[in-house]
């Protein structure tokens, strides 16, 4: 299997702050590669690296074998990218966004067209076609900045948080796409905050967090590092934050930590450990007002590694 993608050692500053930090990892044919982490994990910057958008400090990306640079114009052809902000003129029509786009690919002709319709019919807009994008919905627009990636048929797809703020049914759409592109050998970089959409697309997940990639691996191999734990999550009234010392002694929980107006308790025993856990709230006047348990999952996984949610 040859590789498609090798990012080495990226490292990128602004002013005082280190965005990314030493990055390391390569993406082979046909494998859809996810970057998932929280918003200001460094996943765009290390996303505008790999696109040659950005010039690393250190470090360097080789796509296809070619390194990547800001003027690498031929090693750009073998990159589709989806960036986060929607790249549409908003006046034309959906299809005349596609062919400018396309002739800057360098297409033309019978071909330019033929691969318009192709794009349109795969992200499902071909009868809408002939409409301008300023009446497109949010999920639409998006659809459409994908099939722009897609022209000139690229041996790498890059999508930057493609479903952030859209309704779910165009998320839902957007998914079941890029698994059919996944499904045809298109090889894929995707990044996201949303650790479902990692764990239902991608054979490999690199975590990031501050700049820095904390774990890599499949997802199997992500869960691991957790072992057999379950998650309880907890959200509670009265809680003492003193209490956490006391659910900490209990046998089956090996970790507590506050998340939003609750807890998340970590137990290889959820349910041994939930009779200790509402005794001990008993004795203190605390009230459970709901209870979930969950199995290992990505989101586990980065809650063990910084002490953080995802989403915090």
């Amino acid at each position: 299997m040859s590789t498609v993608l090798q990012v080495s050692r990226l490292s990128k500053s602004f002013q005082q702050l280190q965005a990314v930090k030493e990055v390391s990892f390569s993406v082979q044919a046909g494998e859809a590669f996810g970057l998932l982490g929280p918003n200001g994990a460094g996943k765009s910057t290390t996303i505008g690296m790999i696109t040659g958008l950005l010039r690393p400090d250190v470090g360097e990306v080789f796509v296809c074998g070619e390194k990547m640079a800001l003027d690498a114009h031929r090693t750009k052809q073998y990159l589709g990218y989806v960036p986060q902000e929607v790249a549409l003129y908003p006046d034309l029509t959906a299809r005349e966004n596609l062919m400018f786009w396309g002739r800057l690919y360098g297409l033309s002709g019978t071909h330019l067209q033929a691969r318009v319709a192709a794009v349109l019919e795969l992200v499902g807009l071909a009868d809408r076609a002939g409409h301008r994008v300023a009446t497109y919905s949010g999920g639409m627009k998006r659809r459409i900045n994908i099939a722009a990636a897609l022209l000139h048929e690229p041996r790498l797809l890059v999508m930057d948080e493609p479903t952030v703020g859209i309704d779910a049914q165009s998320r839902s759409h957007i998914l079941e796409t890029v698994k059919e592109l996944n499904r045809q050998g298109l090889t894929i970089v995707y990044t996201s905050h949303y650790m479902e959409e990692v764990e239902l697309l991608c054979d490999r997940v690199a975590i990031m967090d501050q700049g820095s990639i904390i774990a890599l691996g499949t997802v199997a191999e992500l869960r691991q590092i957790v072992g057999e734990e379950s998650q309880i999550t907890m959200q509670l009234q009265n809680w003492q934050a003193d209490l956490a010392d006391q659910l900490l002694a209990l046998p089956t929980v090996t970790r507590v930590t506050a998340q939003g107006g609750g807890l998340a308790i970590a137990s290889s025993n959820p349910s041994l450990a939930l009779g200790s856990i509402a005794s001990v709230f008993a004795e203190h006047d605390v009230i459970m007002r709901s209870v979930e348990i969950t199995e290992p999952t990505l989101e586990t996984v980065f809650l063990h590694l910084t002490g953080r949610a995802l989403r915090d």
